[in-house]
């Protein structure tokens, strides 16, 4: 008798319609003592790199799969023709192959096939079979449908196909124990005898939405937030009739006991599934070398020596040997192809009068940076240190943030498209997740509680804070909490839902730049917003743990407003301003700064930031530099005392004398 632990759970836990997150799903799954889990979200692979790292890192096998939906006919038919719009088939992958093979399917479901839903086709399924395992599908499936209609024959005729479409041994009819849906029943005998008849092995499945059985009332919460409707609505969307947590294998064996060989099955597919991902290699694209150079190393010092001169036109002992010491560094971690990459399109957008900004965060810090024109700070004169941006200890891919003005953003992509080729370059998707104050009016809203109670509430909890800080440290939320059985119900809700993914929209400033087709990587999909977008379905993270090429080109405003003027001035008065040689000591703009006149000042325009340079009276570049810093959680409250300070209200210690330079 094997031990089940290789229970493959079916699971529609997915990061936009179910309520366990990642890491609470595999401690569930270590806490029922099972050592392997299937993940198979509605349609796509948002949680994939997530999932395979935290059940990993946990000694759990993770299984990948999809919740896939399939066309009647042409996943490309956008009619509908009055019927069925989709079915659901349960796909997992087998191996690296079917790993692939996924990624496509998922891909062209989205790009191809959306109606209603990402949908693909029989004839997809055929073209990508290989190495993924399928289920016939909960009672959406088109098996289980056709025997809800009183149609054994189709259904005869549809696990059949399915199982030409996929071979003998790598199609299952998916069976449950849903008793609270009469749905359930109805198939159950027709799968059974399908089985038999045609030979075609049953497997047991769990659908889970939640984790817990006392998760039921908090997923029910949920799905009245995502309707827009209240829990005693009449006839809305719930899953209440019945238990839809995650159970144990004891729990399933039980269930079960009648159907053995439908256990055997979970044991069976476990053991055949192993996916391994590549994460943490660098898989930075190629950059097109000029004829007769053959090493981007080379290249990169030849492109810095003819550009030294104009950065330095007399060069130092300290300028060599900071740039030998950045070239060695880069040429050992391999990212000579990095830098050539940005500085051309940094450098593209420059020649055509796009507005680049001056460079922020640690790529500063960098001479080859500078001498490249990716950023115009020189690093040796305010003293910024190269190893925050690269470090030879930490291997980890630079990370240069681009500011361009906002308007002339796309013209940079169009760059890069047509450079490395449009199926290379992507945006980066994100996810929107249920912040604590919003959780607390959802929740409300759907609990049936007035506007202006869960208002109130909602007042209490300080931005800063998550739901579960804010009651131990609000004195008055902590008082309701404890006193109010209204707002006890309301928060413990608000705290299961706290942090869940409610949305999926563009990244600000992520595109992801490949060296093969980005499908060979990740799956992509059409932006929710734009369908002329296209997005990667893995977040930033993922993206960079996937080694791939992750840039932060951020369309800028205030660059606009510069863009604008630059060309005004030029237009009015024929004198072409260059921006990156204004001077850094001009009187008047202190004057201004010291007056609070930032508007449109990046970086300078918030309240906060406008009070203290008032009180600062900042006259150098400098004291710009520090208030930047000190402008941020846990610093912020020594800015009065470097105010005083700075203007001789008090005077200057150290900690030790050896901090007296910094």
């Amino acid at each position: 008798m094997p031990r089940f632990t290789h229970l493959h759970t079916h699971s529609h836990y997915s990061l936009l319609d179910g309520l366990p997150k990642i890491p609470d799903l595999i401690d569930r799954v270590k806490e029922l003592g099972m050592d392997s889990i299937a993940i198979t979200d509605h349609g796509n692979l948002y949680g994939a790199v997530e999932f395979y790292q935290k059940a990993k890192k946990a000694g759990v096998k993770p299984i990948f799969g999809v919740e896939a939906y399939i066309a009647p006919g042409d996943h490309k038919d956008k009619t509908g023709n009055g019927g069925e719009k989709y079915y659901h088939l349960t796909l997992l992958v087998e191996n690296q192959t079917g790993w692939q093979n996924l990624i496509q399917l998922v891909t062209k479901s989205h790009l191809d096939g959306f109606y209603y839903k990402p949908r693909m086709d029989k004839n997809l399924l055929r073209e990508h079979h290989e190495g993924l395992i399928a289920l016939s599908g909960c009672l959406a499936g088109e098996v289980s449908r056709l025997l809800l209609a009183g149609d054994y024959p189709g259904a005869k005729r549809t696990a059949l196909e399915y199982q030409g479409i996929f071979g003998k041994n790598n199609y299952f009819l998916e069976i449950g124990h849903h008793p609270g849906v009469k749905e359930t029943l109805k198939t159950r005998d027709g799968l059974i005898e399908l089985s038999r008849e045609l030979v075609i092995p049953l497997v047991a499945t769990q659908d889970i939405h939640y984790l817990k059985k006392e998760d039921a009332e908090y997923h029910d919460i949920l799905l009245a937030v995502q309707t827009g409707n209240k829990l005693n609505d009449p006839d809305r969307l719930t899953l209440k009739n019945d238990d839809f947590s995650m159970r144990s294998p004891s729990e399933m064996i039980e269930l079960f006991r009648d159907l053995p060989e439908a256990i055997e099955s979970t044991v069976t597919i476990a053991d055949r599934c192993h996916t391994e991902l590549e994460l943490g290699k660098i898989r930075l694209p190629k950059f097109e070398l000029p004829e007769g150079v053959t090493s981007p190393n080379n290249y990169l010092e030849k492109l810095l020596r003819e550009r030294l001169p104009a950065r330095y036109p007399s060069s130092t002992p300290a300028i060599e040997e900071r740039l030998q010491m950045e070239l060695g560094v880069i040429e050992r971690m391999g990212f000579a192809d990095y830098f050539l990459i940005v500085q051309d399109f940094v450098n593209w957008a420059k020649e055509r009068g796009i507005v680049v900004g001056p460079g922020r965060g640690s790529a500063a810090g960098s001479i080859v940076s500078y001498l490249l024109g990716i950023t115009d700070i020189d690093p040796l004169k305010y003293d910024l240190i190269f190893e925050r941006f690269l470090n030879p200890e930490r291997v980890q891919m630079p990370d240069i943030d681009i500011d361009i003005t906002d308007l002339r953003r796309d013209e940079v992509l169009g760059y890069l498209k047509e450079k490395y080729g449009d199926d290379h370059v992507a945006h980066i998707i994100t996810f929107g997740t249920m912040a604590a104050r919003a959780a607390i009016r959802d929740v409300g809203r759907a609990m049936g509680l007035s506007y202006t109670f869960c208002d109130q509430i909602a007042k209490l909890i300080p931005f800063q804070l998550d739901l579960k800080k804010a009651i131990k440290n609000v004195a008055e939320l902590g008082d309701l909490y404890k006193n109010n059985a209204d707002a006890k119900k309301l928060l413990e809700a608000a705290l299961h839902l706290e942090g869940v993914a409610r949305h999926a929209s563009v990244h600000a400033c992520g595109i992801v730049i490949s060296k093969e087709p980005l499908t060979n990587y990740l799956p992509l999909q059409r932006a929710p917003q734009d369908p002329n977008v296209i997005v990667s379905q893995f977040e930033m993270h993922a993206v960079e743990d996937l080694g791939l090429l992750k840039m932060d080109l951020l369309g800028l405003r205030n660059l606009t407003i510069i863009e604008n003027t630059i060309r005004l001035i030029d237009e009015l008065h024929a004198e072409k301003i260059d921006i990156t040689n204004i001077p850094l000591d001009d009187k008047k703009t202190f004057e201004m700064l010291q007056a609070g006149q930032t508007a449109g000042v990046f970086q300078l325009e918030s309240g906060g930031m406008t009070r203290n340079l008032k009180d600062l009276k900042p006259t150098e570049l400098e004291d710009i530099i520090a208030m930047i810093s000190l402008y941020r959680p846990g610093p912020m409250e020594l800015i009065p005392d470097y105010i005083a300070r700075k203007l001789g209200q008090k005077p200057v210690s150290y900690l030790h004398p050896k901090l007296e330079p910094v």
